[in-house]
């Protein structure tokens, strides 16, 4: 029976793309592709000349019924522009039309814009939310923006860069001076990475260019405290002021967030040298 096979594609350098992938984009007889320009560089690279045709956004209604034509014949592969068709772009319609008539779908994953910004963002990863493109139009970015705001996990967001400094301008109004982190063009040769917060990001990218993938953090999350140097040397200080170490321990776990077994431990550990040196 024929396969539709959902093939991630890189997002920006051809290297990402993987050997399963190009295997695949070999052995099918049609490859379905938002963007066949960009789609025939990465096929003109490694070799592959299987026939391709054009599925986006304006001609997805009348290439649907086309497409699972071939479907009853042949193995089709599904690519989009960058990254995992059916995320944020047009080959949604075609798998749940494909799901309905019960042909098999295979995904071949790969490179993703969401996972490699929120990996390299310095945000919290455990949770978050995907919102896509936010709407082109101030007012309904504006309520995309309302209705996420108090999301406690990281927000990642995909933005163009005629719109970025509108975007982060909405961001801050709305959301507030929240830390962020602005990806641009990932994998690329001009690949950016900004963290701060928004208003830092504001000034930095007064002349963006390139694709943009927003991670935000969520509303009232912090980082994790985590034990320094500086801290030990808290520590170290209110040894010398003749505090015991419960004294210590609960002094600096109020200022900090730590967790007192962690600076017991600490301190006992450090006793030893303090001992050493008295």
């Amino acid at each position: 029976m024929p396969i539709l096979y959902v093939v991630a594609t890189p997002i920006g350098n051809l290297e990402d793309v993987s050997l399963r992938a190009l295997r695949v984009l070999r052995e099918v007889k049609l490859i379905a592709a938002e963007d066949t320009r960009k789609t025939r560089r990465l096929l003109t690279a490694y070799d592959i000349k299987t026939p391709m045709t054009s599925y986006y956004e304006h001609n997805k209604l009348t290439k649907l019924d086309y497409i699972l034509g071939r479907l009853k014949e042949w193995d089709v592969a599904l690519v989009s522009e960058a990254g995992m068709p059916g995320i944020s772009d047009p080959g949604y319609e075609l798998i749940a039309a494909a799901s309905k008539l019960n042909i098999t779908i295979v995904p071949i994953p790969g490179a993703s814009a969401i996972t490699t910004a929120l990996a390299v963002s310095g945000l919290p990863t455990d949770r978050f939310t995907f919102i896509g493109f936010l709407p082109n139009k101030a007012t309904a970015r504006r309520r995309a923006l309302e209705a996420i705001k108090d999301e406690t996990g990281t927000i990642i967001a995909l933005e163009a860069p005629h719109r970025i400094a509108v975007t982060l301008q909405d961001i801050l109004q709305i959301m507030g001076d929240r830390r962020i982190a602005v990806c641009r063009e990932l994998t690329k040769l001009h690949e950016e990475i900004f963290r701060g917060t928004v208003g830092e990001a504001i000034k930095h990218f007064a002349t963006p260019r390139g694709e943009f993938t927003l991670v935000i953090q969520g509303k009232g999350t912090k980082e994790k405290p985590r034990l320094t140097e500086d801290i030990e040397r808290q520590l170290h200080q209110l040894y010398l002021g003749g505090a015991t170490a419960k004294e210590a321990v609960s002094t600096v776990a109020g200022e900090t967030g730590l967790k007192k077994k962690e600076l017991y431990q600490t301190w006992l550990r450090l006793d030893k040298v303090w001992e050493r040196n008295r």
